[in-house]
């Protein structure tokens, strides 16, 4: 299993990036995904979170209304769109492959990407 995480950088205050999470050595279409990040000092935060059956999205609540979770399973990919960004949103971004159903646990992670770095500063 592999997920190779891209699209992060920095970007000012207000701005938005997308990351993408190509994924492969798996079965993409069936496998619940999602994305944790990971801020200086801090322990791994739930960002959010995309069911296998009908694409239902899950957000963790600094997140809510200001980013979206989505996937083609056509491209074995997975997305985060991140707008109105703040300084707070700077961390590692990891993308995760879930091995269970309840998504905000850290427990029920299968496989992680190694990580990209989002940076929000002016």
């Amino acid at each position: 299993v592999q997920l190779v995480e891209s699209g992060g950088g920095l970007v000012q205050p207000g701005g938005s990036l997308r990351l993408s999470c190509v994924a492969s050595g798996y079965i993409f279409a069936i496998t619940s995904m999602g994305w944790w990040r990971q801020a200086a000092g801090k322990e791994r935060e739930f960002v959010a979170a995309i069911s296998r059956m009908n694409h239902t999205p899950y957000y963790g609540d600094s997140v809510k209304g200001r980013f979206t979770i989505s996937r083609d399973n056509a491209k074995n990919t997975l997305y985060l769109q991140m707008n109105n960004l703040i300084p707070e949103d700077t961390a590692v971004y990891f993308c995760a492959a879930y091995s269970g159903s309840y998504y905000f646990s850290l427990e029920m992670v299968g496989h992680w990407g190694q990580g990209i770095q989002v940076t929000v500063s002016s």
